[in-house]
């Protein structure tokens, strides 16, 4: 009988969860807001009474069912554990879910949201707001207590764990992933009368501006949008790939001293808002840059806009991109196991042969990784193309001006998002079958006390000669263009000063105190409340699903993998409209809230912690985990004390990233933001956009130092991961002797 009670401990939690939600909390939404003081009127009339008022004293007898449902799910716990508790829990839960989400989408401000439903049952006497604490405790349990009888009935090997967290993780992208863009791309398939037709959709996506294709469009970057973005998308992805593979081998396996300034250059460009990149390479190279100016004044060379169009927006977008490659291969390049490596030398391989037939190989899940992330990217990108990209028309901008252009077309921006969605769901599908049914580990039980082999002289020479270069023009870009909050005025008056920053961050003391008396702090303080919130949250989730996707077996494996990389491939614009449009009625109330904000910035950078995760778990051998099960302890404990100490490369990037990205993000949260919750990036595009371009600046400075220093405490924070390699003194060691 204790063993018993032991086991239905979480059944107890999950049902106990639910009451709190039914009784304790308030079960709606104070319209646009969660109000703490609605605690005082719990059993009151007001609409922020519990759930059980709320059928009494206003009507909502909608809400029976799902207590019910609850009640009798509490029944279970006096049956037998094994398959007819597991049935019976199923049933309860699903019918309670089942009646939550129909009566959430059904009901609304204004009574039923379905005309068919007015006509079968006639005219409600009240409506809902959204979903308050209450509902959304109610639903966990409901969750909660079905992955609880899924484990019971024998899915997940029967573990409540593993089935919690599948459950929840599906639930949570399909809520706030699949939800919101579903109902956003619906539009593509509706014709001017609002009737589904596939050949509306086939008429949007079939047009000569998108497919058109010629012998000199290459040449003149002319060729159909949907070629441009391609070409672009490809193009980024492989630069950015042989990039951040080069800067990882550079910090793995070079000099020591290269290390630290290598970390700091390299996150220079993910630090930074996107447009400074732009602003930079424009003052460079515009038409009235400085280096055009310069060429003019020595040689005569008439100035030109080469720099607008493929070529420009190709540069900005290795600079934007090339920092996620390096932080996911910097991981992949310390997991691969240095007795590999001595051993093929033992059979006589030369440093050459080794790097390309042992050590290139076994990076291949994380270059496979960082294609798809730079990919993905670059055809989701809208800053750069919208900055430098000239006359070179992209998915992106295209979906950019059909939502904000005089002639308003959701239904077309929302084909040119299927569009994209195709096109990475056919990079998804290529690199799955690339690294199908090959194995990659190289971390296992034992300790390695090898030491990594240094780069062979004539691929220390390459990465050297094409690194290099790229880190010293990074220095020169960022420099030249923060260069512009030091001067009176750019381009006119270039004497130095620090007004702008005390316009931006001034201090003052009055009569109570401190004054916070610049006009950017408020904005930079709910910027950063936000992304502090949002970057654990995003590094655990992404995690958390390549643990599931890595190491577990269940069905619809691909379709959670695909949910989680969905973000990426939808533009910003697009995505803060999706939860505009999702979002903005019951059952979800959430516009006008930070907590929309929080949830874009979640969802749309998980999944750069879901492939850094991936990569990281191709190397990690599954006897590590089986041993630790083998020992008696539980799916989590092995996951938190095990695991996730060999994930701490994975955990930085992914806090790392989500933390930055938050901060740093402009397309997908300039229709969230609000005047109570004004972010930092739409203070800047607003003074840019009034030419204000010295606070603009000035706060991007600040900003970049902000971030850099958050990134450094991140890391210093989370650690680094011991492998036990062997130490050695000197700079180079080869098969254990210091050279």
């Amino acid at each position: 009988m204790a063993i018993t009670r032991s086991a239905n401990f979480p059944l107890v939690l999950a049902i106990s969860l639910g009451l709190l939600g039914f009784f304790a909390f308030p079960w709606y939404q104070l319209q646009n807001s969660i109000n703490w003081s609605a605690f005082a009127n719990l059993w009151g009339k007001a609409e922020s009474a519990n759930a059980w008022a709320q059928m009494f004293t206003q009507g909502r007898v909608w809400l029976f069912g799902p207590l019910i449902a609850l009640l009798l799910s509490a029944l279970g716990l006096l049956l037998k554990i094994g398959k007819p508790q597991a049935k019976w829990l199923m049933l309860c839960s699903g019918i309670g879910l089942v009646l939550l989400v129909f009566t959430g989408f059904s009901i609304g401000v204004n009574g039923w949201t379905f005309e068919s439903l007015n006509q079968i049952v006639g005219a409600l006497k009240t409506n809902q707001y959204g979903m308050g604490w209450g509902a959304l405790l109610a639903i966990t349990s409901f969750i909660s207590i079905l992955a609880i009888g899924m484990a019971r009935h024998g899915w997940f090997k029967g573990d409540i764990f593993i089935a919690l967290s599948v459950v929840t993780c599906a639930s949570l992208l399909l809520m706030f992933i699949a939800y919101p863009v579903s109902k956003a791309l619906m539009a593509a398939f509706l014709n001017e009368s609002g009737v589904a037709s596939w050949l509306s959709f086939w008429h949007r996506i079939s047009t000569n501006r998108l497919w058109g294709f010629n012998a000199n469009c290459l040449a003149t970057t002319s060729c159909g949008v949907a070629w441009n973005t391609l070409i672009l998308a490809l193009a980024c992805a492989t630069g950015t790939t042989i990039l951040g593979t080069m800067l990882a081998l550079m910090a793995e396996r070079s000099h020591k001293a290269m290390q630290t300034p290598l970390k700091i250059l390299s996150l220079l460009p993910i630090i930074t808002p996107p447009f400074v990149v732009g602003l930079g390479l424009i003052l460079l190279f515009g038409r009235n840059g400085m280096v055009n100016q310069a060429l003019e004044v020595i040689w005569g060379v008439e100035p030109t806009r080469w720099l607008y169009g493929m070529k420009g927006v190709l540069i900005a977008q290795l600079f934007a991109f090339t920092p996620i490659a390096f932080m996911m291969m910097r991981g992949v390049v310390q997991g691969i196991a240095p007795s590999l490596e001595e051993a093929s030398q033992t059979l006589r391989a030369s440093p050459r042969q080794t790097f390309f037939t042992v050590t290139l190989p076994l990076l291949k899940p994380g270059l496979a990784n960082a294609f798809l992330v730079g990919f993905i990217e670059s055809v989701a990108d809208f800053g750069n193309p919208i900055l430098v990209g000239g006359q070179l028309s992209v998915l992106s901008t295209e979906i950019y001006f059909a939502i904000v252009g005089a002639q308003y077309d959701s239904g077309q921006a929302a084909a040119l998002g299927c569009l994209l969605l195709l096109f990475a769901l056919g990079v998804f599908i290529a690199q799955r079958q690339l690294l199908n049914n090959q194995k990659f580990t190289t971390i296992g039980g034992k300790g390695d006390s090898g030491v990594p082999l240094p780069l062979p002289p004539g691929v220390r020479a390459l990465t050297y000669s094409i690194a290099m270069p790229w880190l010293i023009f990074t220095v020169v870009v960022y420099l030249f263009a923060l260069s512009g909050g030091f001067v009176k005025l750019w381009g006119i008056d270039y004497s130095f000063t620090l007004e702008h920053f005390k316009t931006t961050f001034d201090l003052q003391w009055g009569v109570g105190g401190l004054v916070w008396a610049g006009v950017a702090w408020s904005s930079l303080f709910t910027t950063l409340k936000l992304a502090a919130l949002s970057a654990p949250l995003t590094a655990i989730t992404g995690l958390l699903i390549a643990w599931l996707l890595a190491r577990t077996q269940f069905k619809g494996r691909s379709a959670l993998e695909f949910i989680a990389l969905l973000a990426f491939a939808i533009p910003g614009t697009v995505m803060g409209m999706a939860y505009i449009m999702a979002f903005n009625v019951p059952p979800l109330e959430l516009t006008g809230t930070a907590i929309i904000i929080v949830l874009c910035f979640m969802f749309r950078n998980l999944p750069v912690g879901v492939r850094a995760g991936s990569a990281a778990f191709e190397q990690l051998d599954r006897s590590l985990d089986e041993a630790s099960l083998m020992l008696r302890a539980s799916s989590f404990q092995t996951f938190m004390r095990v695991t996730l100490p060999l994930l701490k490369p994975a955990l930085i990037s992914a806090l790392v990233y989500s933390f930055v990205r938050a901060m740093t993000t402009i397309s997908g949260v300039i229709f969230l933001a609000t005047a109570e919750y004004e972010l930092s990036t739409v203070f800047i595009i607003g003074r840019a956009g009034n030419g204000d371009y010295g606070v603009a600046l000035a706060y991007c400075t600040v900003l970049i130092f902000i971030l850099s220093v958050s990134a450094l405490l991140i890391q210093w924070m989370v650690g680094e991961r011991q492998l036990g390699r062997r130490k050695v003194n000197g700079s180079t060691t080869v098969s254990g002797r210091s050279t």
